[in-house]
């Protein structure tokens, strides 16, 4: 029986800033030794998709400048895109789902999620995971 602690982290935004901290947050707790779980919901689910990953904002209520600004500073600091921390997870073991639900909702098609992303079962997501997590993470 494993004794790690079990992360949940649901991400529901696609915002980057939210899905860059939530992914931040799960490759430092997988890399210290939890057993990690992301759920991607509601318009989070956008952040796990091949094309729509790649249009995420950072700050997109602000001036665009202080968006570039932002994104600048990003690369300066030469920190992972979302897309390498998901590669991360995934071939670090992490376990990454989609809501079936906005699946729906938003007309995606199994092959439209990147590597690693499966859809969560709903009979069992809450029970088997949210329940038993010594930690649940929302961003």
């Amino acid at each position: 029986m494993s004794t790690a602690k079990k992360a949940s982290i649901m991400i529901f935004h696609d915002e980057l800033c939210q899905v860059f901290n939530g992914l931040m947050t799960a490759v430092s707790l997988q890399r210290a030794g939890a057993e990690v779980t992301v759920f991607f919901g509601s318009r989070g689910i956008n952040a796990v998709h091949k094309d729509k990953i790649h249009q995420l904002k950072c700050l997109p209520d602000q001036p665009e400048e202080e968006q570039k600004r932002v994104m600048d500073r990003m690369e300066a600091m030469n920190l992972p895109m979302p897309e390498d921390m998901l590669l991360m997870l995934h071939m670090e073991g992490a376990k990454l789902l989609a809501c079936p639900l906005n699946k729906a909702v938003f007309e995606f098609q199994d092959d439209d999620f990147v590597e690693g992303v499966v859809l969560a079962d709903p009979e069992t997501y809450y029970t088997g995971t949210v329940i038993p997590a010594d930690m649940n993470l929302v961003f």
